[in-house]
């Protein structure tokens, strides 16, 4: 015992009750990562999109003016003879696929691609009795390779200049798989940029009173003009 009286009982530490709740996210807060989601899918957009959009409005006008730019094809001609072997192989494979579509054998084609600027691998050929004709259209031109049973054989193609090219790269015209794929992914590419530029602006319509008078003429104008003014 303590000299100067008893000792006094140490208190119990307070029972430990349930953990606080989590505050709820503020509605700001929500609004503020809306927005950045928003913004990082525009600039990702408009970055898949930068050198395309620049494209497709160029050739936009150059196609909205083909009458007033003026092209000047230029027509390239070569001939070349078939040697003898493959002259009777030739013969023999055109009588074997009257009115078919198939492509050239093998020895044919790369005959075809060593003599003129072609590559025919696989391309389909219309055969007769007397020709296989090959059509080889292009961004720009077109072309076509004939080859003769009596041997002959004739190339001919068109260059219609790199606007031409350009026209026919927007229009998706013979630029093959690969192209209509990109084209594509950039008219995806195209709408996300739309709708999240969009959705941004309609965030920020409360302090830019012109926003929506300005939305509203880029809706209604063209369908007034369509409308109005095409028939």
């Amino acid at each position: 015992m303590s000299p100067t009286g008893p000792a006094s009982p140490t208190p119990a530490p307070p029972a430990a009750g349930p953990a606080p709740a989590a505050a709820p996210a503020l509605p700001g807060a929500r609004r503020a990562g809306y927005l950045r989601q928003l913004h990082q899918w525009h600039w990702i957009s408009s970055a898949i999109c930068l050198m395309a959009m620049l494209l497709f409005s160029f050739t936009g006008f150059t196609l909205n003016h083909a009458a007033q730019i003026e092209a000047k094809p230029e027509v390239t001609r070569l001939k070349a003879t078939l040697p003898e072997p493959l002259r009777a192989q030739l013969e023999q494979y055109a009588l074997e696929h009257v009115d078919a579509e198939v492509p050239l054998p093998s020895e044919l084609a790369d005959w075809a691609n060593g003599a003129f600027p072609v590559e025919v691998r696989g391309k389909r050929a219309e055969w007769s009795e007397d020709d296989a004709y090959i059509a080889l259209p292009r961004p720009g031109g077109d072309a076509w390779l004939r080859i003769a049973v009596d041997g002959s054989a004739e190339y001919e193609r068109t260059d219609r200049g790199w606007i031409s090219w350009l026209n026919d790269m927007h229009k998706g015209r013979n630029t093959g798989p690969v192209w209509s794929w990109f084209i594509d992914i950039f008219a995806i590419a195209c709408v996300v940029f739309c709708i999240t530029g969009f959705l941004i602006l309609k965030y920020h319509a409360a302090n830019r009173p012109s926003t929506w008078p300005v939305i509203g003429l880029g809706i209604v104008l063209p369908a007034v003009i369509a409308l109005l003014f095409v028939h």
